[in-house]
């Protein structure tokens, strides 16, 4: 990556994460939780995101180029190779309904 898109990911990171920080404090406040249980279940829920987000990244990397080759030779296994990618995908979505079932529970 070029330096300018290091730039625009830092932006976008920002403007991401001091929000969530209000937010963050606003839902210990009305919930009456101690700041350390609160901080924890943050840190769960991000932790479920991206480590699901990683693997799935990762399946996607690797079905992606497989069934890109196998529809070199076969142009008819294009739905197959879209459902096993729709399948490593689905663990992203795994991770982020842990996610929102942890902030429930906040």
């Amino acid at each position: 990556m070029t330096k300018k898109k290091y730039w625009l990911w830092l932006i976008n990171g920002f403007f991401l994460f001091f929000p969530a920080m209000g937010w963050a404090q606003e839902t210990m406040a009305a919930a009456a939780l101690s700041p350390e249980a609160a901080k924890w279940g943050f840190m769960a829920a991000a932790f479920a995101v991206g480590a699901s987000s990683l693997g799935a990244g990762i399946a996607v990397a690797l079905v992606g180029s497989a069934a890109m080759g196998a529809m070199s030779e076969k142009p008819e296994m294009a739905g197959r190779a879209l459902i096993f990618l729709g399948l490593a995908e689905g663990i992203a979505i795994y991770g982020l309904i842990v996610a929102i079932m942890i902030l429930g529970k906040i």
